[in-house]
Order: structure tokens, then C-alpha cells, then sequence
């Protein structure tokens, strides 16, 4: 579909940082965003980085797919800029996302298309209300990491992208991988395992186990790496119920199917590449202002064109998110860890922190994305 949408109420969404001012959606009046993201831009002034002793810097952490719930954004619309983002978000999306978070219906907010936009905007509302409560956290953010999905919202937080053409990009994301998961019946399953559990041997006799069924170049890779033995496998549905009937063997000690419609970070995922890859083409990217990490390999992004190819390739390899709060968190003996604030709905990311760096976690705190009354 050829969407056109003229973005007029951006001009004044924004963060502030280390006394620079990073744009969740740059100076805009008139700016056509159409089907193919492009976008007029101009120059910024880059802010200068402040270094920071690690007792006093901050860590934000952005969730993903998976964490949404109805009834979040409830309250959030008195913090900074968020009913503006809501407003902002309802043009580019075409539909009134805001009521969607709040009202569900559930079956509606779960969809990939609908959820991924929605966590996007919360933790980025969640932003907004920890620069309210404690902006001091936000001046003294050294680094930023998102999990799938939530590295846009990381991007555009570390000043690397503006908030409408991000959110545009993750609207076309969504779409592509919803597509993708339409064409095979596929699935996500999270494993703990026993220390003796070797999940890629078991990929291979999932694997092996769909040719015996017929299935031409079947998928089961490890999807994600959240803690020590705690992984995610996506594939074919067939080889994950391989591996749920055969959980004992497998040195499994509990398995979960995700509620999620496909094999994400998979080669399942092939067909959603290109039309990410095209739509990061066209929007603006920058280098990221503080330390943004990437789900492909723990590293920091360095240059735009870095970004580019990431995002385009987190989509098809595994989230190393162990390795990813590994490289955060590096540091030498009796250094102090950083104050770590989870942005946005639900507590899976401080609760995979816990399992793999106690110490860090002491320092964590959840910025929640509803409040019991306005």
C-alpha cells in the first residue's frame, strides 16, 4: 500500500542529554514521510561526549516483543512528550495506537504488526517519565542496548535515528516478519536446560528429525542467548515439538512456547531482510551519541553504516543477549557498576540480568509504563 503521511506535531519531541538536545523526532514542518521512509534532513550539531566514573552513569535497557500488555501507557500521557508521540505514531502507523496499548483487544495488541510499534513507543514513554522523576539518570546515560525490537527505541534514544522515521522502519519490520512467519508454520520455544544440555547438537537432531518427515531444508537454531543455560530455539513447528516430547533426553529442565507467530532471528526470516535492509536505506541514520549495542554480536555500533547492516541482520541470527550485558558490564575488580533502568513494559531484562550479573543487578531499577491514575 502507498502510505503518505505529513507529520506536523514532532517539533517538539524530545530528550535531553548532557546538555544537548537529542531529537526523538527532529524539527519537522511538512515533512512528507511515504512508503519508501524518505525523508528531508538537515545538519546537527554533534553533542560532546562526557566521560563519567561508573558509579554515577546509567545503563538503559529497552524490551521487546514479548513484553506488551493491555493497559499500558495508562497515565503516561502527563510525562514530557508522549501524548505527542501518541499522536505522532497514530499518523505513521494509521491507527490509534494509543487505544490499542490501553484497550486492547489483546489478540489485536499480541499480532506482531501491532506489538512491536507499541512496545517501541511505551519504553520511549517509559524515557519521558524517568527524565520527569530523575533526569539525572538521563544526563548521566553512558550506554544503551535494546533487546530485537527494542534497539530502535535504543537508537533513537542514543540520537543514531529521529522518532517517526524509526518508528516507520519498525512498522515496515513488523509487517515483514509477520509475513515471513505466515508462509511456514513455525515457532519459538524457551529452553533451560542442565548444564549438560548442548543446544546446537540438539538443533541438529531437530533437524534431522523434520527430514524424516519430508520437511526440505528444515530451520532450528538457537534463537536467543539470555543467561547461562537459559536459550530461546526457533524453527519449524515439527522440531520444536521434537524437542518439548523429547525434553528429558535432551538434558532440558523446563520448555515454554513463546506466544509469538513465527521463527524470529532465523533463516525463517530470509524474506523480511530486504525490505528492512530497504527502508534503513532511506532513512536518516547517524552515529550513536553514547554506546548503543548491538543483539548481533555485543558490540558497540560505530558509524551509520554499521547501524544499517546490523538491524538488517539481527533479523535472521541470534540475539546475544548474554554476550551483549557481558561487554556492558565488563569491569575491573572493585570498579562500581552503573545504575541500570529498564525502560518500558515488563521486567525480563532485569530479571535475565539477575541470572547473569548479581552485582550489576543491584544497581536496577524498572521504569514502569502505567500509573494507577492520571
Amino acid at each position: 500500500m502507498n502510505l503518505s503521511v505529513t507529520l506536523r506535531c514532532c517539533s517538539k519531541v524530545r530528550l535531553f542529554r548532557n546538555k544537548a538536545t537529542v531529537y526523538l523526532c527532529r524539527k519537522l514542518s511538512d515533512v512528507p514521510i511515504s512508503s519508501d521512509g524518505t525523508q528531508s534532513s538537515s545538519g546537527e550539531e554533534k553533542p560532546k561526549k562526557t566521560r563519567r566514573v561508573p558509579g554515577s552513569a546509567s545503563v538503559l535497557l529497552f524490551p521487546g516483543q514479548g513484553s506488551q500488555f493491555v493497559g499500558m501507557g495508562k497515565g503516561m500521557l502527563k510525562y514530557g512528550n508522549v501524548k505527542e508521540m501518541f499522536a505522532v505514531a497514530q499518523k505513521v502507523l494509521g491507527y490509534d495506537l494509543l487505544s490499542l496499548c490501553l484497550n486492547g483487544p489483546e489478540k489485536d495488541l499480541m499480532k506482531t504488526v501491532h506489538c512491536q510499534p507499541a512496545v517501541f513507543v511505551c519504553s520511549l514513554a517509559a524515557v519521558e517519565r524517568l527524565n520527569h522523576e530523575n533526569p539525572a539518570a538521563i544526563e548521566s546515560c553512558v550506554a544503551a542496548a535494546g533487546f530485537s525490537v527494542g534497539e530502535f527505541a535504543a537508537l533513537v534514544f542514543s540520537g543514531a535515528m529521529n522518532f517517526a522515521e524509526a518508528l516507520f522502519a519498525v512498522k515496515v519490520r513488523a509487517e515483514a516478519m509477520q509475513k515471513a512467519s505466515d508462509q511456514v508454520p513455525s515457532g519459538m520455544l524457551s529452553v533451560i536446560g542442565r548444564p549438560q544440555a548442548n543446544y546446537k547438537y540438539t538443533c541438529v537432531q531437530a533437524r534431522e528429525h523434520c527430514l524424516s518427515l519430508g520437511i526440505q531444508e528444515p530451520v532450528c537454531s538457537i534463537a536467543n542467548y539470555l543467561f547461562p543455560d537459559g536459550r530461546v530455539i526457533a524453527g519449524h513447528k515439527e522440531a520444536l515439538d521434537f524437542l518439548q516430547s523429547h525434553s528429558r533426553e535432551l538434558k532440558f529442565m523446563r520448555t515454554r512456547l513463546l506466544p509469538v507467530s513465527g521463527a524470529f532471528h532465523t533463516a525463517l526470516m530470509e524474506p523480511a531482510v530486504e525490505p528492512l535492509r530497504d527502508v534503513l536505506r532511506q532513512i536518516e541514520v547517524r552515529r550513536p551519541e553514547i554506546s548503543v549495542h548491538s543483539n548481533v554480536d555485543g558490540k558497540r555500533y560505530m558509524h551509520d553504516k554499521h547501524v544499517r547492516n546490523q538491524l538488517a541482520k539481527q533479523l535472521v541470527s541470534p540475539v546475544k543477549w548474554e554476550q551483549t550485558l557481558h561487554e556492558i558490564y565488563e569491569r575491573s575488580q572493585g570498579q562500581e557498576f552503573p545504575h541500570t533502568y529498564e525502560v518500558g513494559p515488563g521486567r525480563h531484562l532485569g530479571s535475565t540480568l539477575q541470572k547473569c550479573n548479581m552485582k550489576a543487578f543491584k544497581n536496577y531499577t524498572h521504569v514502569d509504563v502505567t500509573l494507577t491514575e492520571d
